[in-house]
């Protein structure tokens, strides 16, 4: 069960930080904006999905291992549909699948052949990213603080940083970094208990494409490994 969650997180959704207030914030010097600030611009980006059908974006992944310092970075092309389904198709590592129809998620390891299944509801489906597949209101899951994004590195956007309002072992802090223009999140970065930081930065999105369903039906090739909890 845990490796299923932790390839599943890792395959989904990071920089060496401690877990203070707000991260590379607190590195910054940054101060965060006033409480009704944060929450306006929460309810724009919840409001900017809920009125998406479907999103589809080139990404760029870069992990990062606290215990062993490594920073592991990945590439592919994610499509989110409502409700609840994803499909992330990496070119590096070449082959790697992570798909879920909405009620079953299946993590495909290419060179060792093996394919982890298990049920969304039993996993640990980020919340970080459900709002995106017509998941949890944000608001209900995470407690907000707000950044200026110049003051956070991000420049032209604004940083919602997330606390869970129910402890999980998934993450201590997500930071959504928001385009100010759209309200569109273009950079999603999870830290974990341990300090293990996860970073998906989102590039040249389209929301509302056309989306065939059979993508998010994913069979292993012959001779993979099935593993269940």
């Amino acid at each position: 069960m845990r490796r299923i969650a932790a390839l599943a997180f890792a395959a989904l959704v990071a920089v060496a930080v401690p877990l203070v207030s707000t991260d590379s914030a607190a590195q910054a010097g940054a101060q965060a904006l006033p409480a009704a600030k944060a929450n306006e611009v929460a309810t724009k980006v919840q409001a900017f999905y809920d009125r998406t059908t479907s999103f589809a974006s080139d990404f760029t992944q870069e992990f990062f291992v606290k215990s062993h310092n490594v920073k592991k970075t990945s590439k592919g092309t994610v499509t989110f549909a409502k409700p609840g389904k994803m499909y992330w198709d990496y070119s590096n590592p070449a082959g790697n699948r992570v798909v879920s129809d909405g009620t079953i998620l299946k993590v495909y390891e290419a060179a060792n052949k093996q394919m982890f299944e298990q049920t969304v509801n039993k996993s640990q489906y980020p919340a970080a990213l459900s709002f995106l597949v017509g998941g949890g209101k944000l608001t209900e899951v995470f407690n907000f603080e707000l950044y200026d994004g110049a003051a956070m590195g991000f420049p032209g956007g604004q940083v919602l940083v997330g606390t869970p309002k129910q402890p999980t072992p998934a993450y201590q802090k997500v930071l959504f970094y928001v385009d100010s223009q759209t309200a569109q999140v273009r950079r999603v970065l999870i830290v974990d208990g341990q300090g293990n930081r996860n970073r998906f930065d989102f590039e040249n999105p389209r929301v509302n494409v056309p989306v065939n369903d059979d993508m998010f039906k994913f069979t292993p090739p012959a001779g993979t490994q099935l593993i269940k909890p």
